[in-house]
């Protein structure tokens, strides 16, 4: 269906693959900061053992979980202020 009449704009190849990247870079800046940020509060700089204790595997369990649910409610906060801009209040 065309644009002309009601349907949604057909997108490009071009522009299918510019969003895949987007969100591939995206995605990749996400786990960057989730993995720089958890290693900094979990891990010792010394490292004295191969495999992680378990207290450096609680405190990456739990900051691996913080950080997706914080992710989920600015997610969540962003799309509801679209929202209510698009409706105009």
């Amino acid at each position: 269906m065309s644009f002309l009449f009601g349907g949604r704009p057909q997108i490009s190849s071009e522009q299918k693959i510019a969003q895949a990247e987007a969100e591939i870079d995206m995605v990749s800046d996400m786990f960057s900061r989730l993995v720089q940020s958890c290693s900094k509060k979990c891990l010792d700089k010394d490292y004295r053992e191969a495999d992680l204790n378990k207290g450096e595997s609680v405190c990456l369990d739990r900051c691996v979980s913080k950080f997706f649910e914080v992710n989920v409610k600015v997610s969540e906060k962003m799309q509801g202020e679209a929202n209510q801009n698009k409706t105009g209040g």
